[in-house]
């Protein structure tokens, strides 16, 4: 192995408080000593050791690399007319899933794979070192099963979400698909996956149908995270908090209830502004949730639908905007959140022993995230150690 130590950093975000000041321990003129595929040694560049390398950061920001811990990157097909639609005027709704499904359904693995690889290489050149992603985008067992063998080719965190929508040949049956979902399904897909998900909203699945795919999930090994409380209020995430589920993803309606549910257990909120800048919908409270203590994580929610952006600087962006987060909430949150949210203690951090994911910025501050929206501020990213842009 070989050492290379990144030194005079401006501004370094360790998210490790023992090792700076704030939240952040933000760390001055700082450096990073990366051996092999792990960080070694984090302090001032006065006191960096030797290494085999060096790279100087000019004053430059370093913070940890993304953890876009929301995505559903395993399709195929194109919904420009839907999204040019809906900005005219028209309303969204869960069933425009089922146009993908048929395009997806369509395609070969190769095809589907290709797609794959490019939007992960698109999130990497923004800085995400660490992606979840998603089927459900097949609804049959043969096409649930390839995509997350496609996906978990590729990433570690993949997700089985079967019950995305109900297929459409189960129109007229909904608890026979249900069944599918929790049973055969079920039994082809979970040697691929490491979490069971479900779209828990009215025109998806129900409370008890909900309930019924997150058991099942869990019973097989699998962890639960849930799409909750997107388009309206419902039982959502009470249900991911009473099922310990890692995480519930949308948040975007919620009672004082739910608000309290999420503050006293340990499911993370994963709010996803891309899907509400796509939308138009309404904003997701985050100040609501970070103020009654709940742990928030960022993600992008990348998909075909309803929010079509691999940009974590982008939803970074949207939430200090439009979300009641302040730049180093926000930051933390796309980082160390994402981590939480995926129950990663490896990544999200710069500290001696994390994995080496770093992003170097074009700009002496994190905050030049939000400050200067839209601009491709990601100079350099290493993963694993290695340098990658």
């Amino acid at each position: 192995m070989t050492t290379t130590a990144i030194t005079h950093i401006g501004s370094l975000v360790t998210n490790d408080t023992s090792l700076g000041t704030g939240p952040l321990g933000l760390l001055r003129d700082a450096a990073v000593v990366v051996d092999g595929d792990r960080v070694a040694w984090v302090g001032g560049t006065s006191k960096a050791p030797a290494t085999d390398n060096a790279v100087d950061a000019g004053g430059r920001a370093v913070l940890p690399g993304f953890v876009d811990s929301h995505s559903h990157l395993v399709f195929a097909g194109d919904r420009t007319d839907e999204f040019n639609a809906r900005m005219s005027g028209r309303g969204y709704s869960a069933g425009g899933i089922r146009t993908t499904v048929a395009a997806t359904r369509a395609a070969s693995d190769a095809e589907l794979e290709a797609g794959l690889v490019r939007y992960l290489d698109e999130a990497l050149r923004q800085g995400t070192t660490t992606l979840e992603t998603k089927s459900g985008y097949g609804l049959s067992v043969h096409d649930e099963a390839r995509a997350l063998r496609i996906a978990a080719a590729h990433t570690d965190e993949v997700t089985y979400l079967g019950a995305h929508v109900v297929a459409p040949e189960y129109a007229d049956d909904p608890d026979g698909y249900v069944a599918l979902v929790t049973g055969e399904m079920l039994d082809a897909c979970a040697p691929h996956a490491r979490w069971v998900d479900v779209f828990c909203e009215k025109g998806a699945f129900d409370g008890d149908q909900s309930r019924a795919v997150l058991e099942a999930g869990l019973a097989k090994g699998l962890s639960a995270r849930v799409h909750a409380n997107q388009l309206g209020h419902g039982p959502g995430v009470r249900l991911a908090v009473e099922l310990g589920a890692a995480s519930a993803d949308h948040c975007t309606h919620l009672t004082d209830a739910d608000v309290d549910a999420l503050a006293q257990g340990s499911t993370v909120a994963t709010l996803l502004p891309g899907a509400e800048f796509s939308t138009r919908a309404p904003w997701p409270d985050a100040r609501r949730l970070l103020d009654a203590g709940v742990t928030v994580a960022l993600s992008t929610d990348c998909n075909p639908g309803s929010s079509f952006t691999s940009s974590v600087p982008f939803c970074i962006a949207l939430a200090v905007r439009d979300m009641g987060m302040t730049p180093d909430e926000a930051v933390w949150s796309a980082t160390a959140g994402g981590a939480a949210a995926l129950r990663r203690t490896d990544v999200g951090r710069i500290a001696p022993g994390a994995r080496a994911d770093l992003v170097l910025l074009d700009a002496p501050s994190h905050v030049h995230l939000a400050y200067r929206p839209g601009v491709p501020l990601v100079a350099g990213v290493w993963k694993r150690g290695v340098r990658v842009r």
